[in-house]
C-alpha cells in the first residue's frame, strides 16, 4: 500500500474515531438528562426537570425527523462499510442495539415520577 493510501486510510480511521467519539458523549449526556429528571422532581426542582424534559423531547424530534437514526449515525457511515449497532458509538453491541427502547421506557417511567410529584406538590 502507498503512503497515500495508508495517510487516506489513517485520516478515514481518526475521523470515524472523532465521531464515537461525539456521539459518546451526546448520548452520556442525553442520559445523564433522564438519570437527572427524577432526582429534580424529587428535590422539587420542577422548572430544572422541565428543562431536561425539553432536551429528551428535542432530541426526540431529532431522531423523528431524521427516521429514527441519530444524524451522527449518517455522517459516521461515510467513514467504514462496519454496520453493526455501535459501529458509530463507544457502546457494548446490545446496549446500542436496544438504546432507544432501554431509554426510552426509562425516560417516560421517570417523566412520569416526576410529573406525579409536581401533581403531589
Amino acid at each position: 500500500m502507498n503512503n497515500a493510501a495508508t495517510d487516506a486510510g489513517d485520516s478515514r480511521y481518526r475521523a470515524l474515531v472523532a465521531i464515537k467519539l461525539m456521539h459518546t458523549v451526546v448520548w452520556a449526556f442525553l442520559v445523564g438528562c433522564i438519570v437527572a429528571l427524577p432526582f429534580a422532581g424529587g428535590l422539587g426542582r420542577f422548572r430544572l426537570a422541565a428543562v431536561l424534559t425539553a432536551v429528551i423531547l428535542i432530541e426526540c424530534l431529532v431522531l423523528v425527523l431524521n427516521g429514527w437514526r441519530c444524524p451522527l449515525t449518517d455522517v459516521a457511515a461515510r467513514y467504514t462499510d462496519d454496520r453493526r449497532d455501535n459501529f458509530d458509538i463507544c457502546l457494548p453491541l446490545l446496549l446500542a442495539r436496544y438504546n432507544k427502547l432501554i431509554f426510552g421506557w426509562l425516560f417516560a417511567a421517570v417523566l412520569l415520577w416526576a410529573l406525579v410529584l409536581w401533581l403531589w406538590r
